[in-house]
């Protein structure tokens, strides 16, 4: 489907869209892994403790809403939950880490 406005021009939708097929085809894995090192790296340095607390609690609460895709509780208790992973995560990101 073509995006186009009344102007005949391109929407910023498609050549948001075009723009990352493009830069998908002409990079690798390896140019994704580096941007999303370099990102965590900013986002520890303007962030604290607090926030990777916040964002884990957020992720744990979020992670079990709606359909339960989980099959069912076969652990046996032996599992800990999306919940307690996401508190437990939360409270350990970014300890220990930059000493600055």
């Amino acid at each position: 489907m073509a995006d186009k406005n009344n102007d005949n021009k391109m929407s910023r939708e498609e050549a948001g869209r075009l723009g990352g097929e493009a830069t998908s085809s002409s990079h690798g894995k390896e140019f994704y892994e580096d941007i999303g090192e370099k990102g965590g790296e900013a986002t520890s340095q303007n962030h604290d403790k607090e926030f990777y607390e916040d964002i884990g609690q957020k992720g744990g609460e979020n992670s079990n809403s709606g359909g339960n895709n989980s099959g069912g509780n076969n652990s046996g208790g032996s599992k800990m939950s999306r919940e307690e992973a996401g508190r437990k995560g939360g409270k350990n990101s970014h300890s220990g880490g930059n000493n600055s």
